[in-house]
């Protein structure tokens, strides 16, 4: 009886695995035949790398959305990196049992909060804030950054928490034999064991950053423009195609925003292929 349990939960498994890649298959499939026609008309290299976007004057260029977007990213992880990857060793190493419980449901909660949420928090708390730092419209890359900073933080906390968790015994006690303290034998041999569940939390996060729409179109100030500054307002690629993909009649506008979508599909995947290739030549 169990080689048959065995076989059919091998079965469900395969199945499960051949769904999620027929998935991504059917979806680079789509943005491929809705893009590619965008792409040709005007040119990858001038799609990628032109400075205007004006779809009613039959241009498009995504550079602005890119830049912005990698600028956001970037803010996000220097923001919130370093908070979550502190906190993730105090939770598994520092942390009392006590108030273990209470701080673990505190950030699995933040994990369950919808976007839409942490862009109202943006947009009543933290514009303002800036708003009344910097004098202007308080929209833009350092708002967008701290508050995609901090959804970040659960992606981080709770990857990164695993791996510590999941480093043996034998490494931190081995370290304390050899006369480290506590804080030394967790920052400088439980922390390196660890350190591609660390990775992984930290790419995770930043794919989170790179992906996120609604909290940014509320907080970036939704300027096509290339950002001048760390205050201007900017619009990121998935806001671009999240504002414009309603009004955008069938025609070349609209295969523009596909090929966008793509562009975002590919750099995604660059930073998956980056992290499987980081984690190969650790392995080695």
């Amino acid at each position: 009886m169990s080689k048959y349990k065995e076989k059919a939960m091998k079965a469900i498994f395969v199945s499960a695995a051949a769904v999620s890649m027929a998935a991504v298959a059917v979806i680079c499939i789509f943005l491929l035949i809705k893009g590619i026609p965008a792409l040709r008309e005007t040119g990858p290299v001038k799609f990628i790398t032109g400075r205007l976007w004006l779809p009613g004057e039959g241009i498009y260029g995504i550079l602005p959305m890119i830049a912005s977007g990698a600028y956001i990213t970037a803010g996000a992880m220097i923001t919130g990196a370093p908070v979550g990857l502190l906190c993730a060793i105090f939770l598994a190493r520092f942390c009392p049992g006590r108030l273990y419980g209470p701080l673990k449901a505190a950030v699995e909660l933040m994990a369950g909060i919808p976007s839409i949420v942490y862009g109202f928090f943006g947009l009543k708390t933290l514009v303002p804030l800036v708003q009344g730092f910097t004098g202007g419209t308080g929209k833009g890359i350092v708002t967008a950054s701290i508050l995609l900073g901090i959804m970040i933080l659960p992606t981080i906390i709770i990857v990164t928490e695993a791996a510590l968790r999941a480093v043996s015994e034998d490494c931190y006690r081995g370290a304390r034999a050899l006369g480290a303290t506590h804080e030394q034998s967790v920052f400088f041999t439980v922390l390196p064991a660890a350190r591609q569940g660390v990775v992984t939390g930290l790419v995770l996060g930043m794919g989170r950053a790179a992906g996120e729409t609604m909290a940014v179109v509320m907080v970036a100030g939704n300027q096509a423009v290339f950002p001048d500054s760390v205050f201007s307002g900017v619009r990121t690629l998935t806001a671009n195609i999240v504002l414009e993909m309603g009004y955008a009649g069938e025609g070349m506008h609209r295969e523009a925003l596909m090929a966008s979508a793509l562009v975002l599909l590919v750099f995604v995947m660059l930073i998956n292929t980056s992290l499987a290739l980081l984690k190969e030549e650790r392995d080695i």
